[in-house]
């Protein structure tokens, strides 16, 4: 294989792995979220409710 396929694969390897990265941390991300959105309304109900 020539040097510049070789550049080439190492490169589609990275860019492969970043987006992975990121789609993880989207998803971390959100499920935090989703936790602390459920907990604030579940905080707001109980307090109207005294």
């Amino acid at each position: 294989m020539s040097k510049a396929t070789i550049a080439f694969v190492c490169l589609a390897l990275l860019s492969l792995s970043a987006c992975g990265n990121t789609m993880r941390g989207f998803q971390k991300d959100s499920t935090e979220t989703g936790l602390a959105v459920d907990n604030a309304t579940h905080r707001v109900l109980k307090a109207g409710a005294r």
